[in-house]
């Protein structure tokens, strides 16, 4: 062992040279750290290390001494850590989602459009249902409030491959009493707009958004066009016509899942579920308003030229 600081000139260098060859650079984080052979730094502890660090100063970070056993080869500083790549860092938080202006809020009409809740009733997925199977299915029905004042269910009628189905809002006083779709005042309009096209009533399929009547002919509530609204669209699911008329705003906002008002939706087609859709006045709407007569018969002549008719062609 070295029990005396080195004192020549020669012996200082020899000691530098030495030490020279024990040291171990090493990069990190921009910086330099140097490691010492631990054997010797013990070595280099008396009265000439003071003298031996002034000499050997350099601009790198102090010496960092880590003892070990002799016949250990001198420990290494941790490799510095690999940056990980952005997929596993801490995702940043999303930016805070940008409110719709005011101006568009306020535009909305007060009637809300309800999502389909669940399977459709009598529906098996991957087939066709038949009306027999969804009219089961709805049975006796009590699933809303109209229930306590029906007499009957109005389920629809009319051929169950029709090309083209009319979807109407809900049964009146008539519809009620006999069970059948349309047979009142606005049915009968309703059956001669249907032969002015060049069909028959059993050649179209007819039914509504709510099977039972609202009192007073009010219309139908949220929840009670929510309760009916999955058999309607198990109908249209068994009768798969290649065109749907909804007749005034209830038919055709329940479908669309649109709260456009009827007068600016009208005359326009639409798609429900790949199926064409025109959108037109209720016939009781155009008992109370004649003039508007000629606006839904032009509706329904787009109706016809989709279907290659002309007025009063029948088959």
């Amino acid at each position: 062992m070295v029990s005396e600081a080195p004192e020549t000139s020669q012996e200082l260098s020899e000691v530098l040279e030495d030490l020279r060859r024990h040291l171990l650079w090493q990069e990190e984080d921009g910086g330099r750290f140097l490691q010492v052979d631990a054997r010797l730094a013990a070595e280099l502890r008396g009265a000439g290390l003071a003298r031996l660090r002034a000499q050997t100063a350099k601009p790198a970070p102090a010496v960092a001494a880590q003892p070990a056993p002799a016949a250990q080869p001198p420990p290494r500083a941790p490799a510095p850590e690999p940056e990980r790549p952005l997929a596993a860092r801490a995702p940043e938080p999303a930016p805070a989602r940008r409110e719709a202006p005011a101006s568009r809020l306020i535009e909305a009409p007060a009637q809300v459009v309800r999502p389909t809740a669940g399977p459709l009733p009598g529906v098996v997925e991957g087939e066709r249902p038949t009306l027999d199977e969804i009219r089961r299915e709805l049975g006796d029905c009590r699933r809303c409030k109209l229930c306590n004042g029906r007499k009957n269910i109005v389920f629809g009628s009319g051929n169950p491959r029709a090309e083209l189905a009319f979807v109407g809002e809900g049964p009146g006083a008539d519809e009620d009493a006999q069970g059948v779709p349309f047979v009142g005042a606005a049915g009968q309009l309703l059956t001669k707009m249907i032969e002015a096209m060049g069909y028959r009533r059993d050649d179209v399929y007819i039914c509504n958004v709510v099977k039972c009547r609202p009192p007073n002919n009010r219309n139908p509530e949220p929840d009670e066009v929510t309760a009916c609204e999955p058999f309607l669209l198990a109908q249209l699911r068994a009768v798969q016509p290649k065109a749907i008329v909804a007749l005034g705003k209830f038919a055709a906002q329940t479908l669309l899942r649109d709260t456009t008002p009827i007068t600016k939706m009208r005359g326009n087609w639409r798609e429900y579920e790949g199926i064409k859709l025109m959108p037109t006045f209720h016939p009781a709407y155009l008992l109370r308003q004649p003039a508007e007569k000629k606006k839904a018969w032009e509706d329904l002549q787009q109706v016809m030229k989709f279907f290659g008719k002309q007025p009063g062609q029948r088959g």
